[in-house]
């Protein structure tokens, strides 16, 4: 288990921390294991997620918070440049970029990466659960077409 946890976190001490976590996580949800089913793939699944929900929380924690003159609070993740340094986009350059688009996709696409939920936005703005997914879908698609032009 520790191999595969150092190939994960690429950190001896991390390693540790995350079989630690494993096995805990293990015994506090033995009831949920199936009997002679693959106990080894079902310890090394658990440690796989909690290694992505750790490094998804991680990610989330490491933000840039940005209040415009509207009022609304923008938030950006500073690991996303390490992600790609050739990137010729300046982080004002892709709050501009967000701002252009239509007010329909802009809301629910910067809620979203506020860290409201789908659920919460649908709420939030009296729309549907659907509509709320194509539209940060769209935005997206918007996004990436004005970034590559």
């Amino acid at each position: 288990m520790k191999r595969f946890a150092y190939q994960l976190t690429t950190n001896k001490e991390d390693a540790e921390d995350l079989v630690q976590d494993t096995y805990l996580k293990a015994l506090k949800n033995y009831t949920k294991y199936v009997y002679e089913s693959n106990l080894k793939a079902w310890t090394f699944t658990i440690m796989k997620n909690s290694f992505i929900n750790s490094y998804r929380r991680s990610l989330r924690q490491k933000t840039i918070s940005d209040q415009s003159a509207e009022g609304h609070s923008t938030k950006y993740v500073t690991a996303v440049s390490s992600f790609y340094p050739e990137s010729e986009y300046t982080s004002k350059e892709i709050e501009k970029t967000i701002e252009d688009l239509k007010e329909d996709f802009k809301i629910p696409f910067k809620m979203y990466h506020e860290g409201f939920r789908y659920k919460e936005i649908a709420e939030s703005l009296d729309i549907k659960l659907g509509t709320v997914k194509s539209r940060i879908f769209l935005a997206r698609k918007q996004l990436r077409e004005l970034v590559n032009s």
